[in-house]
């Protein structure tokens, strides 16, 4: 592998030339892998200030110190440095620190850092670290921190420039911060003398330097590399295969997390082929993942064991199987770059009643053996605008920061689920900005600062978009109805969601997201309702007789009575003849059961259903005698 250098040091190297001031924001924390060629060896990953360092003395910098407001001035990467800079803005070094305060009475060091800067005998640089902590608020700053800001703007307006071997040099301030916002915007802002270079989480080419260059043996045990590598010495395609799975799984990982993921690899003795499993290990605590061990068999019947439970919905079937399928064949990212994405993404839109929920249900039992492993989120909770905090988790300081979020406490305990988000248009939009970013990047950071992630869930929205209309008057009217085939109500369905995300919500980007994976489920038809009607029916009866013993017996009155009720109320789809069921026959056999004292071991004929004022109840036949409600 050759060098890469990162985008942040292409812009530093360009600007520090111009630039008396240049502010760093964003992965300031982490550690970096160095690539230059002076004063250390390539590969080595060293924290941001000691990269700088480096680096700057590579370009022909003289002079680098480091500054803190704890510390004062410094330089703890080689000797002479800070004597030198000692020298230079005419002060002393005691224990190998200049003392210097930032903010005060005796706030010295914005002073010394402007004296290094306006002189012109070295070339001077000098590293302001953790300078996000330098003032209490860049909103409400005292005095001496106002004096303190001030001092270094007049630092890059009277900084000079420094004939070097290397060429002209400009002295150099580089304030190191989290987020730009944390220092004054009246420093930065309009200021022809300030550069901002934003630092992000390592690129492609930077994860491939530390995987497939000098630093790939030590993600092993030294016997488990001796033994394994002449393999793939032999093979190296295999290894690249494994190397690339690797890289393209660790988008969005810091360097220290990486670094983490080098030493869990060879602590735990993983094995060359199974590198690619640490990555699990460093999530979620696991080692098998449950998608690795999918029966194919199982998947291949699935069709069938998914019409047992939800009827008539062929299409809806068909299509959810279809994502599935390209999950497990690892299809779902062949289209993008990020591998970290959710397994797959799925958008139950129609009627309701129709199945939606009942078909998430059979996918988890069907993908992790527990319909439990369905989690549901009712989004009518959520349609407030601080309903993130609830979701997400609340940030530092505010009310139940502890607590989390109810959706990243939920994944973090359970990274193997589907993700059931109900009637998702409830939403407060400020959610919907959420599941973009989590869409795209199959990660969150909650409230606490902890890593969440998204990439092993399937993601399953459901909606009633497209049923219903508003008015220019107000008035709500249902525009789609059973009387259509099902190709109107799927356009009409699909319809009115992109009107809604285009035109309403005026974030067509969520839609793009979701692509063509939109499941438009049919009205309950009354061809498919006897099929309903029997199955709830014998589910009862089952769980009666598995349950407590009773043999429950309907006669073909009672049978055909309840299903003309259950045809005559499919307005609600398969719940409206759940209802039916429950009120003329679950009710009135419960209140039977309870009055005649039949809780176990018996059996019951039902004979007919009486309806009196509104009040059913049944008219029942027992192993040893009549008796009528």
């Amino acid at each position: 592998m050759g060098n890469f250098t990162p985008k942040w040091q292409k812009e530093l190297d360009i600007f520090d030339r111009i630039k008396p001031i240049v502010i760093l924001e964003g992965n300031v924390l982490d550690k970096y892998q160095y690539s230059g060629d002076d004063g250390m060896q390539q590969g080595s990953i060293l924290r941001l200030t000691e990269y700088l360092h480096y680096h700057l003395k590579n370009e022909g910098y003289q002079n680098i110190v480091f500054y803190d407001s704890i510390r004062g001035f410094y330089n703890n990467c080689e000797e002479g440095y800070i004597q030198k800079f000692a020298q230079l803005v005419q002060t002393n070094v005691s224990d190998g620190c200049i003392s210097a305060e930032f903010r005060g009475r005796n706030a010295t060091a914005a002073r010394l850092t402007r004296t290094a800067i306006t002189q012109n005998q070295e070339a001077t640089t000098v590293i302001m670290d953790f300078a996000s902590r330098y003032i209490t608020s860049p909103d409400n700053m005292e005095q001496s921190e106002v004096d303190s800001f001030t001092v270094l703007m007049q630092a890059s307006l009277e900084g000079k420039d420094v004939k070097t071997e290397q060429g002209i040099l400009k002295n150099l301030v580089i304030l190191i911060v989290n987020k730009i916002n944390d220092i004054p915007a009246w420093f930065y802002l309009d200021n022809p003398n300030v550069k901002t270079i934003t630092l992000r989480t390592p690129e492609k080419e930077e994860r491939e330097l530390l995987v497939k260059g000098d630093n790939f043996p030590t993600f092993f045990a030294g016997d488990i590399y001796v033994d394994e590598f002449p393999y793939y010495n032999e093979n190296p395609s295999e290894l690249e295969k494994i190397q690339d799975r690797f890289v393209a799984l660790t988008e969005g990982f810091s360097f220290t997390e990486l670094n983490g993921l080098r030493r869990l690899c060879k602590n735990e003795r993983i094995h060359i082929k199974d590198m690619c499993d640490v990555i699990d290990l460093y999530k979620y605590g696991i080692k098998d993942n449950p998608w690795n061990k999918l029966s194919i068999s199982e998947l291949q019947t699935a069709e069938e064991d998914f019409r047992k439970r939800v009827k008539g919905q062929d299409y809806a079937i068909v299509k959810t199987l279809d994502i599935i399928k390209r999950a497990v064949t690892g299809m779902s990212g062949v289209q993008t770059a990020s591998h970290g994405k959710p397994k797959g993404v799925l958008f139950f839109a129609g009627p309701t009643g129709t199945g939606k929920t009942e078909t998430a249900k059979t996918l988890a039992e069907k993908l992790f053996g527990d319909e439990k492993c369905c989690i549901r989120f009712d989004m009518s909770e959520y349609g407030q605008s601080h309903s993130d905090q609830k979701l997400l988790g609340a940030p530092p300081g505010y009310v139940g920061y502890e607590a989390g979020g109810q959706l990243t406490n939920t994944v973090k305990n359970n990274p193997f689920s589907i993700l059931l988000f109900d009637e998702i248009e409830k939403a407060h939009p400020s959610i919907l900005d959420k599941f973009l970013q989590i869409l795209e990047d199959g990660r969150m950071t909650d409230g606490q600062g902890n890593t969440v992630y998204f990439s092993e869930t399937i993601i399953i929205f459901t909606s009633n978009l497209g049923i219903y209309q508003t008015t220019a008057s107000g008035e709500r009217k249902q525009v789609v109805s059973s009387d259509m085939s099902y190709e109107e109500v799927q356009s009409k369905v699909r319809e009115g969601i992109e009107h809604y995300f285009k035109l309403e919500l005026g974030r067509p980007e969520i839609l793009n997201r979701i692509g063509e994976n939109i499941v438009v489920f049919d009205f309950i038809r009354e061809s498919v309702a006897g099929e309903i009607f029997d199955s709830q029916i014998n589910r009862i009866i089952n769980n009666l007789k598995m349950d407590k013993g009773i043999k429950l017996v309907l006669s073909d009155q009672v049978h055909d009575t309840l299903l003309n009720a259950a045809i005559g109320n499919l307005d609600n789809g398969g719940r409206g003849i759940g209802n039916i069921v429950e009120s003329m026959f679950i009710n009135p056999l419960s209140r039977y059961m309870f009055d005649h004292e039949l809780f176990s071991d018996c059996e019951i004929v039902v004979e007919s259903i009486v309806n009196e004022n509104m009040t059913y109840s049944l008219k029942c036949t027992e192993a040893h005698g009549d008796r009528e409600e």
